[in-house]
């Protein structure tokens, strides 16, 4: 949720929703979680008053940076024992089944 808030940031909970593939009602209770420790804010759309927009707080960033570097670290570990060739094709199949190429 945070690294899409900080990639595309302004998106309503319906457009978070569809872009991590989780129900509405999940992605409800992950954005009030996340806005009451103070990770994301909620603002009013400036062209339309009825949708809101959420948004990374500065403390967002720094959650998603400290998360960034743990997710570095278990990758690394995970694929220590392959070769450079290897490690190219895993990527590409991971790539080929989120269907982001």
């Amino acid at each position: 949720m945070l690294a899409t808030l900080e990639e595309f940031g302004g998106l309503s909970q319906a457009d978070l929703g569809r872009r991590i593939g989780l129900d509405r009602s999940d992605v409800t209770a992950l954005v009030t979680a996340a806005e009451s420790a103070g990770l994301i804010r909620r603002e009013r759309d400036g062209a339309d008053r009825r949708r809101m927009t959420l948004s990374l707080t500065r403390a967002g960033s720094r959650r998603l940076g400290e998360l960034q570097g743990a997710i570095d670290e278990a990758q690394a570990e995970l694929v220590d024992g392959l070769t450079a060739a290897e490690r190219s094709q895993l990527s590409a199949l991971l790539t080929r089944l989120a269907g982001l190429s």
